[in-house]
């Protein structure tokens, strides 16, 4: 789990962005918050809360009974669940809680997230609420060493994922038992339950989406592996394409080659101030050029506690590295020629002076 020393330096920070605001209080109900901040991870079926105040103290409310090991200075708790009914209205009792200690601690300008509870104590006019959810995605993005542990952890399990890909596809082999089997691998891995359901893609022929009932993969068709596997709350996010029968067309080939020659331009440009938006349009036209085929898709996204965070690969966005980010990049094209496409997608971590690749996996397609 994460570290509450950690957890503490992080209050830290974010008492700074307080004092700017001039805010009395930052409540938090997102689960993954509340981990970041107080490490203690809200069960799935549960709401909690944490609170810090512009004096440093803490605050923390848990299911059913008070948390310990904890980073807050003081927990309660509330009865999530009666007679072993799970109760449907826990943002509300939740946040009648958080509305207590605010308004013994005389708290009025109050920053929130959006949440389940913080929605319901919006409707308080108790207290004056300025949104910050821009503020907590912003001190996110910089992984302190307790996340960037949990995070490789992740990447392990990917890595164990794909061996077992590489033993268990060939022609015939359905969809379903291949997602299955990468499921337990994963699982066995880490050694406990992911903490999130295992998404991403795990189609054949296809650019993405999930397993499907009765599809067996093909000779000649390419498979598709993009991995999010969980460990403690922290997301990993790489893919992988086979050849399904391992003999790889002339025209598979030629594009496996130029998404891979996309790596080496990604980690000569990544590095801390440069720019994620030339970075994808470096990439985009090497594509492009090298291929003849577009990017449908973003280069890239940083990952966590959540699967797409800051920074962004994607004109869209005009992100600028910072050191100690973890992020995908994931270069791919499509096309019927392919049967149907190739994405390969590597983790890195930021550096001082560039990037430092974090997953360690094969990127042939064989």
């Amino acid at each position: 789990m994460l570290d509450p020393k950690q957890s503490k330096a992080r209050q830290k920070r974010l008492l700074v962005a307080m004092h700017e605001q001039r805010l009395d209080a930052i409540v938090v109900g997102a689960p993954h918050h509340v981990y970041y901040f107080g490490a203690f991870m809200t069960g799935w079926l549960h709401q909690s809360a944490f609170v810090l105040f512009a004096d440093g103290r803490s605050w923390l409310v848990t299911a059913n009974e008070c948390a310990t090991g904890t980073a807050a200075d003081e927990v309660a708790s509330f009865e999530a669940q009666w007679l072993a009914t799970q109760r449907q209205e826990q943002p509300i009792v939740v946040a009648a809680k958080v509305r207590e200690v605010l308004v013994a601690r005389r708290a009025s300008r109050v920053g929130f997230d959006a949440s389940q509870m913080t929605s319901q104590l919006a409707l308080m006019d108790d207290f004056e609420f300025e949104p910050i959810d821009q503020t907590l995605w912003q001190q996110r993005r910089v992984k302190d060493a307790d996340e960037l542990i949990l995070i490789e952890r992740a990447i392990r399990a990917s890595e164990a994922m794909y061996a077992k890909a590489r033993e268990i596809i060939e022609p015939g082999v359905q969809e379903l038992d291949v997602f299955n089997a990468l499921h337990a691998a994963a699982v066995k891995s880490t050694g406990e339950p992911m903490t999130a359901l295992l998404g991403n893609d795990f189609r054949c022929a296809a650019g993405g989406g999930a397993a499907r009932n009765n599809r067996a993969a093909q000779d000649g068709e390419l498979y598709i592996l993009d991995l999010g596997p969980t460990y403690r709350g922290y997301f990993a996010d790489n893919c992988r394409t086979f050849a399904v029968n391992r003999k790889p067309t002339d025209a598979q080939m030629r594009a496996w080659d130029g998404v891979v020659s996309s790596f080496p331009i990604l980690e000569s440009m990544a590095k801390p101030g440069a720019r994620c938006r030339e970075i994808y349009q470096a990439i985009h036209g090497h594509l492009e050029q090298h291929t003849g085929l577009r990017m449908p898709h973003h280069l890239g996204h940083g990952i966590g506690l959540q699967p797409h965070e800051f920074p962004h690969l994607n004109p869209k966005w005009d992100d600028v590295l910072m050191e100690g980010e973890v992020f995908a990049v994931e270069p791919g094209i499509y096309s019927p020629e392919l049967n149907a496409g190739i994405r390969i997608e590597n983790n890195y971590v930021v550096t001082k002076t560039g990037v430092r690749k974090l997953l360690d996996s094969p990127m042939d397609l064989t």
